[in-house]
């Protein structure tokens, strides 16, 4: 029989938004999976996937009814076991033949690679699509990522079964056909529902390739999650754009678009709009109210400004959206109220006033409350304003009151605002510019490419901030496992790692990590090393992510560098020198001199004297390593770290001669230690940057 498209689709309550479209994918993943495992759609076979608030499924676009006949081989005794000395066939050798339903005579001898063994080849019947049906349905639903499950009891009364959401349907199409199955208590059929209130009720499914045309003329559902959101999308700039609106920052609209397009099956967007005196509270409250408690998309003016208008998306397409458009705005004005009461509210308490009240909060059982946090990190952030240069009296004050917020009523029922409101909070009570914005700013960054401080105060009371998180988890051994990370330590070394490398902090880490541990005053273990290769570590992954090769990494990283600021600058010089011709002799040489220095231990000469040499080689290189040291120091000291490699490149004959003219670890000890001198003086003038022996193919 030909291939025909392959219809399933589980019909059910409303599915959970977050989850849709990761359910979706993985269920039609799935069933396409058991497909091809039994033989009846082939590896390159294409599918849809489809999910809607109600439903998901997957259409096959060419499976068998019957899988083809395989041939099946197994393997069986050795030939030393399956006979005997007389040549006859063993009762082992025997018995598994009539296992196989096979003669001997039938067998087959063969070497595994190992032995001689006997096989049985045999022609297996393909599976047939009605058998296999129910199992593959069921493997599918064994296998979704569903975050929570629910059970729920069928319509006998008696029967309980367990799936995300009740499901009322099951449809299993092979073109026109209805393949019986059963799963989650159902029975299958061709019949489904559609939009739960314009639709034209029962839908029958005459053909699996006429699922999406029945669903979209007949039932008003949009079974494509990539189409939904895409009209979703369309129709929102277009209504934004007849406004002259836009609906803002793409990282606020992203995560809303995905969720509304799974809450809606036939969408429609119209405008509402609020009363202009709700404007006085920020607007970063009233966009929160409305992106996160009603799904709304406010809208922009171009310059940023928030207008009194927003965006629905509607499951209802009507003539006159009088009706919803009212409703909606009716919702939504509680809400703002909400908002602009515990603004007003807040305000009649200053920062400064709430300070106190952090002795009450708990920040960790082991390090104590919210107020011991807020000292340690006021003393982190005076430290660093010292090393800097800075004036230590702003950066003091925003950690003193950066956390204050927590205790208002609007980061209380917001506290996605912490930091922000802060913000608002310090400039509505008379505090400097640099202070209301440092609160802001001492979140940043809040996650995986999000923006950085821009001021100075900001970056000191952020760097303060992460480094104490960081130094008391891993001073009461609090330290990311797997794919754990309840306190978000990862984040903050990257936080850490950017603000330092990005905005040219040059400031040593350890000294960083050494201040941090500082202000615990001894209350946690000493684990500065284990904070430091950690922060080191996230180094790593952060060069990669930028473009740097893992060799390119690993020769700047593995020093364990101390001024991240210039950790690019050197491996921009290291892609350089790793592009010279020269290149490749100096850095097997570097890897052979440091084996050799190795495997030597201590080193009996103080310092390399050139009286010891005792041959021309060993002379041209002395006097190369004298040359070459004082213009790599300068390069270096100049931060001409591409220069100082570069000057290397020089050296390259002369060290090549010296291996292949002069014995390092000869019988005299004397020369012995001047040449292990020699070569320790040049490995460590070829490493200043970085290093090199890690660029060997070798």
């Amino acid at each position: 029989m030909s291939a025909r498209p392959l219809l399933i689709e589980l019909f059910t309550e409303e599915l959970p938004p977050k989850a849709l479209k990761r359910l979706g994918e993985a269920f039609a993943v799935a069933i396409v999976d058991g497909l091809r495992s039994r033989g009846l759609a082939g590896s390159a076979d294409e599918f849809r996937a489809f999910c809607t608030p109600r439903r998901l499924a997957v259409r096959a676009e060419s499976v068998l009814a019957q899988a083809p006949d395989r041939q099946v081989e197994a393997k069986g005794p050795s030939v030393k076991v399956g006979i005997d000395a007389q040549g006859q066939p063993t009762q082992a050798l025997s018995k598994w033949a009539e296992r196989q339903g096979a003669a001997i005579a039938d067998l087959m001898r063969a070497s595994d690679g190992k032995q001689e063994c006997f096989y049985y080849r045999s022609t297996q019947r393909g599976d047939a699509l009605a058998a296999v049906i129910d199992d593959v349905i069921a493997e599918a639903i064994g296998k979704l990522p569903i975050p929570k499950m629910m059970e729920y009891q069928l319509a006998d009364g008696r029967t309980s079964v367990s799936f995300v959401r009740p499901a009322h349907r099951l449809v299993v199409l092979h073109g026109t056909d209805v393949v019986t199955a059963s799963a989650l208590g159902l029975v299958s059929g061709r019949t489904t529902f559609g939009h739960r209130f314009q639709s034209t009720g029962e839908l029958a499914i005459s053909d699996a390739q006429a699922y999406v045309h029945v669903l979209e003329r007949e039932g008003r559902v949009i079974p494509d999650f990539d189409t939904r959101h895409a009209r979703i999308a369309a129709m929102l700039e277009h209504q934004a754009s007849a406004l002259g609106a836009s609906l803002g920052d793409a990282e606020g609209v992203a995560p809303l678009l995905d969720e509304v397009c799974a809450l809606v099956e036939w969408p429609a967007v119209y405008v509402g709009e609020f009363e202009r005196e709700f404007l006085e509270v920020p607007q970063e409250c009233l966009i929160l109210t409305m992106r996160t408690n009603q799904k709304y998309f406010p809208l922009f003016d171009p310059q940023g400004r928030l207008l009194p208008k927003f965006l629905i998306v509607s499951n209802m397409e009507v003539d006159d959206p009088s009706f919803i458009i009212d409703g909606n705005q009716r919702v939504v004005r509680p809400r703002l109220a909400d908002a602009r009461f515990f603004f007003e509210q807040d305000k009649r308490t200053s920062l400064a006033d709430r300070v106190p009240r952090l002795e009450a909060v708990v920040y960790h059982a082991k390090l104590g409350t919210q107020a011991a946090r807020v000292e340690r990190v006021r003393a982190i952030a005076r430290d660093i304003a010292h090393a800097l240069g800075l004036d230590p009296w702003a950066s003091d004050r925003a950690a003193m009151l950066a956390k204050t917020d927590l205790l208002t009523g609007m980061v209380g029922e917001f506290p996605e605002l912490q930091g922000i409101m802060g913000c608002y909070y310090a400039r509505h009570d008379g505090e400097p510019e640099e202070v209301a914005l440092a609160i802001e700013e001492h979140y940043r960054p809040r996650f995986a490419g999000d923006a950085l401080p821009q001021t100075e105060t900001g970056t000191v009371a952020a760097l303060a901030d992460k480094l104490e998180t960081l130094a008391g988890m891993f001073g009461i051994g609090q330290l990311p496992t797997g794919d754990k990370d309840p306190f978000a330590l990862r984040r903050h070394a990257l936080g850490v790692i950017r603000m330092l490398i990005e905005k040219q902090i040059e400031l040593p880490l350890d000294k960083l990590v050494g201040i941090a541990f500082d202000a615990f005053a001894g209350h946690v273990s000493e684990a500065g090393a284990e904070l430091a290769s950690f922060i080191h570590e996230r180094l790593a992954g952060y060069l990669r992510e930028r473009g740097f090769t893992v060799q390119e990494v690993d020769s700047v990283v593995s020093q364990r560098p101390a001024l991240l600021a210039l950790v690019p600058a050197r491996l921009a010089a290291v892609r350089a020198f790793a592009a010279l011709p020269e290149s490749e002799s100096l850095a097997a040489a570097n890897k052979r001199i440091g084996n050799i220095l190795r495997k030597a231990g201590a080193i009996h000469a103080v310092a390399c004297d050139p009286k010891l040499f005792a041959d021309d080689a060993e002379r041209a290189l002395g006097a190369q390593v004298d040359a070459l040291a004082p213009l790599v120091e300068r390069a270096i000291a100049e931060r001409d770290f591409t220069g100082a490699l570069t000057a290397l490149a020089g050296a390259r004959s002369t060290v090549d001669r010296f291996f292949d003219e002069v014995m390092v670890m000869v019988d005299d000890e004397r020369l012995r230690a001047n040449r292990l001198a020699l070569l320790a003086q040049l490995h460590a003038m070829m490493n200043r940057v970085a290093d090199i022996s890690k660029l060997s193919a070798s």
